[in-house]
């Protein structure tokens, strides 16, 4: 049996989505691991399965999935991507996705861009969280040229270093001994951010379960809310990964609102047997 899908990306953090809100579809990890795999797979950092909502409220529910088969709570340009298509369906200009971690509100933006609010960043140590009591604006945390880290939970937990010269950081070798350290129980995605002015930082994001990806939104909300509690930027700041900027707005309530693209690049179906059969 075929189970079509279509390939979307937010500034090149890519994503397969299948929706099964007429048509079940539930991936263990070995298919989800199998489906995201480049050379034998379609390829994705990650897989978003649009489900009927359970809150009454919402539009959509997604489920996520990492390329490494697993199930995470949020992913902030796959949100923009849902959104985007659920807004085509329905005619409007707004639309409330769920998520494990709750309701995100999303509506239409100048230039065919898409805004969302990604709800509270949690900055305390155990909302992270971390392995122990700490000031997370400045986390007990070194591992060769980076240190002093600041945490954050955007659905998903972070940690931010910021350094002189980001082109120099060995993420590679640096990304996957950060995310699997014992000061992150649940894991954790890691930053590293180089602030350029008060309204603009670049950042390069190493996302747990995936490894270095073109964009990561909720990433980008994490860095824009360090660099704002460090006193670093302004509370509306770009942040230029390397697929592009993201627009950020922490507001005084707390609230982090993301502005991007969301772009559809194909569609197409795949078999689920097959696949693993390879």
């Amino acid at each position: 049996m075929m189970t079509p899908f279509v390939k979307m990306h937010g500034l090149g953090n890519d994503f397969v989505v299948i929706d099964a809100r007429t048509r079940a579809f539930r991936p263990d990890e070995a298919l989800a691991a199998a489906i995201a795999d480049r050379k034998r797979g379609i390829g994705f950092d990650q897989m978003l399965v649009i489900r009927p909502p359970e809150d009454p409220r919402a539009d959509a529910f997604i489920s996520i999935y990492n390329a490494d088969g697993g199930e995470v709570e949020a992913c902030g340009n796959g949100t923009r991507c849902i959104a985007k298509r659920v807004m085509a369906e329905t005619g409007n200009d707004r639309a409330i996705i769920e998520t494990v971690v709750g309701l995100l509100d999303a509506h239409a933006a100048p230039d065919g861009l898409v805004a969302v609010d990604m709800g509270k960043v949690k900055t305390e140590w155990q909302e992270i969280p971390v392995a122990e009591a700490c000031d997370t604006l400045h986390m007990p945390l070194e591992l060769g040229p980076l240190s002093d880290p600041v945490g954050g939970n955007v659905g998903n937990p972070h940690a931010t270093f910021f350094v002189d010269d980001l082109d120099a950081v060995d993420l590679a070798t640096l990304g996957p001994a950060l995310e699997t350290h014992a000061f992150f129980p649940e894991r954790a995605n890691i930053g590293v951010a180089q602030v350029m002015s008060s309204s603009h930082a670049r950042l390069r994001v190493w996302e747990r379960g995936v490894g270095e990806t073109r964009a990561c939104g909720t990433g980008a909300c994490a860095a824009a809310v360090a660099c704002i509690r460090r006193e670093l930027t302004d509370r509306d700041v770009t942040i230029e990964l390397l697929g592009g900027p993201l627009e950020m707005t922490w507001r005084s309530g707390g609230h982090i609102i993301m502005t991007g693209p969301a772009t559809s690049a194909y569609v197409g179906a795949f078999d689920a047997a097959e696949l693993m059969r390879r």
